[in-house]
């Protein structure tokens, strides 16, 4: 870097300067230093005491990270990476690490699918994701472990376990939150008697998708989420459910129904007889087809 003097920097010469004649105060002069003076110092503490208000930096404001009701865990590990701006997988990896301390019920096998639970978490930019799914799961595991949960699940024979599989069914299956005890009635009266529960949202998650569209070649699959094939419940939730799903599950509507079908929006039939399921789902693919519904 060149060396370029000041001003203020002494001249470079072979003489010594002159020595300026010091002039003298007079005594209003020397008010007059004095006074600045003060006035320096008192600025020298001021400017440093502003700059350090306006420079603190300010809380951060959390983000509101949502997550429904019935999403699956696949779809909130990516709302996590978005959220807290990760790298496509990192909220999987986190989850299901094998040192994850995910407080999990021993019927999971480490599967947090279901435990993940559906509400609206802050985030901030210093939130990790295993502690962000960990507080899910005991977010879940305080509402799902009370005792209303287990006496409900036992009078239906049930563990808590099984009835939040119930109820992640339930969440998938009700077209509205009005339907939800009556599909529940179904599920329940649909094992009670030994049927297959032959639900499409449990095969549709077997196949990685959301869809109302099932085909005979999908009930061919070996998966044990197939409840065409299988009989029971599946082996774990197939999504995350609500509060209202887990409570239609513990407390069904009254009813002897063993089908029920949408066949629109807002319209879903529940029968105990099968030529009455047969006619409704012949009205649902006519709708289908005429692109109503």
């Amino acid at each position: 870097m060149t060396y370029r003097p000041t001003p203020y920097a002494p001249p470079h010469a072979s003489r010594p300067p002159r020595q300026p004649r010091r002039p003298r105060l007079t005594r209003r002069g020397w008010l007059v230093l004095l006074l600045g003076g003060v006035l320096a110092v008192a600025a020298a503490i001021a400017v440093p005491l502003l700059l350090a208000r306006d420079e603190r930096p300010a809380a951060e404001r959390p983000r509101p990270l949502l997550v429904p009701e019935g999403w699956r865990s696949a779809q909130v590990y990516t709302a996590v990476d978005r959220a807290l701006r990760l790298p496509a997988g990192a909220a999987r990896k986190a989850a299901t690490a094998p040192g994850a301390a995910l407080p999990l019920p021993a019927e999971a096998r480490g599967n947090p699918e279901g435990y993940l639970f559906p509400a609206t978490y802050p985030v901030l930019s210093t939130t990790e994701p295993e502690g962000l799914l960990r507080f899910m799961v005991d977010t879940a595991g305080k509402r799902f472990g009370t005792p209303r949960v287990a006496e409900g699940a036992k009078a239906h024979g049930m563990s808590v376990y099984e009835t939040v599989i119930a109820a992640s069914i339930v969440q998938a299956e009700a077209d509205n939150p009005d339907d939800m005890a009556r599909v529940a009635r179904v599920v329940h009266n649909r094992l009670a008697r030994g049927m297959a529960l032959q639900m499409d949202s449990t095969l549709n998650y077997a196949l990685g998708r959301s869809t109302v569209d099932t085909t005979h070649e999908d009930t061919r699959s070996t998966s044990p989420y197939n409840t065409y094939a299988r009989k029971g419940l599946p082996p774990t939730p197939i999504g995350n459910p609500g509060d209202q799903a887990l409570d239609a599950v513990i407390r069904p509507a009254d009813g002897d129904w063993l089908y029920f079908v949408t066949v629109a929006p807002g319209d879903t039939r529940f029968t105990a007889d099968y030529a009455s399921h047969r006619a409704n789902v012949a009205e649902f693919n006519a709708h289908r087809r005429a692109g109503k519904s």
